[in-house]
């Protein structure tokens, strides 16, 4: 099936008891089990499973082409989970543009495990080659990514991680572009990250991620005793939610993909901007690469507005239409200084706004964005 129908119908199988079409929501914490343990319906305990949770889990592996799928409280708790999962001594090759939440990971907490990490420009693949070493067991890749819409070749990544013949593993944050957009497990990729709090969700309403592995293996359980143990678990009503927002999810890409592009053209133009990011642009290095293996370019972009810091906020400001908010995906369109969210530490320019384009008329957005500028 083409994706548009698999995202309406993956984990949508009437309810067994009733024939209800929605999907039932299983807010029990505890199931009835055997006096030795036995599951014979499959659950035990909410850490460790809930049939809403299982549902959810079933329709992300469907719709991303994958074999597997965890689902997790946060993206963030999916991610760090995938690495926790790694041996003591592990090395990760990260990309220099990241979301700060695995920035600060990176920097903070894999020390504290034992583990090291480089980053660096991952659209220089003989630098990222050269990276690689012994201990190295993963690579991963963000794009675009976060807030500077770089964009990396991910099947190039996924054939750097197989020459190195001992274990490494590409894992592909894929929130900014979601499945219907890239298909990183189709590129090579091991395993795909996704915040389904952001597009997946797609309303602002819902917290949750995901870990979507292309084969069933042992990491699999091992990421999942790490969610049982650590207990970064998702609600059965997220679970619901996130469920209930795949089904929309090709529609509403193809509007937040045609809606930045056109956004992102008008502020290319405009002369109080400095620099637009968007990988739909055709003056974007990355455009080439993303043309290749996107089949659209999704809704966030990123612009440097002329005259520093205080020229960026006081647009940030000026806006009418867009909130200033942070997050990202949901339907209303969002603007935020990224530097100033992410703190004194942020790598990220100080005159650059991020913007997540909803599903607004586009010209409507652009007035405003241009009322904001002048």
């Amino acid at each position: 099936m083409r994706f548009m129908t698999r995202a309406v119908h993956a984990g949508g199988k009437p309810d067994p008891a009733t024939g209800a079409i929605a999907p039932p929501i299983h807010l029990s914490t505890t199931f009835e089990h055997g006096p030795a343990g036995e599951t014979p319906l499959g659950h035990m305990y909410i850490r460790e499973s809930n049939p809403t949770q299982s549902r959810l889990e079933e329709a992300l592996a469907d719709i991303e082409g994958g074999e597997a799928a965890l689902v997790f409280g946060s993206g963030l708790a999916a991610g760090a989970a995938y690495l926790q999962a790694l041996p003591a001594g592990s090395h990760v090759i990260f990309p220099d543009d990241i979301y700060y939440g695995f920035r600060t990971i990176a920097q903070e907490f894999l020390p504290r495990w034992g583990m090291e990490s480089t980053a660096l420009d991952m659209a220089n693949l003989a630098s990222v080659r050269a990276a690689v070493r012994p201990s190295t067991r993963a690579i991963w890749a963000e794009t675009p990514s976060n807030p500077l819409m770089k964009v990396v070749d991910l099947a190039a990544l996924a054939a750097i991680a197989r020459e190195a013949r001992n274990g490494v593993q590409l894992i592909v944050d894929g929130t900014f572009a979601t499945p219907a957009l890239q298909r990183p497990l189709e590129l090579g990729a091991d395993a795909v990250v996704h915040a389904t709090t952001k597009y997946l969700g797609g309303h602002s309403d819902v917290q949750g991620g995901a870990v979507i592995f292309r084969k069933r293996a042992d990491d699999v359980g091992r990421i999942e005793h790490v969610r049982h143990i650590l207990g970064a678990v998702s609600s059965p009503f997220n679970s619901w939610l996130v469920l209930r927002g795949l089904r929309s999810l090709p529609c509403r890409m193809e509007r937040h993909s045609a809606n930045g592009l056109a956004v992102a053209r008008a502020l290319e133009t405009h002369p109080n901007v400095e620099a637009v990011h968007y990988p739909g642009l055709e003056s974007h290095p990355g455009h080439a690469v993303a043309a290749r293996q996107m089949s659209g370019f999704g809704g966030m972009l990123s612009f440097r507005v002329r005259g520093g810091r205080d020229a960026a906020i006081r647009v940030a400001s000026r806006v009418r239409l867009l909130t200033n908010a942070t997050s990202l995906g949901g339907t209303e369109s969002l603007i935020e200084h990224r530097a100033s969210s992410e703190g004194a530490s942020s790598p990220t320019p100080q005159n650059l706004l991020r913007v997540s384009i909803g599903l607004e008329h586009p010209d409507d957005l652009i007035d405003d964005l241009k009322q904001a500028l002048a």
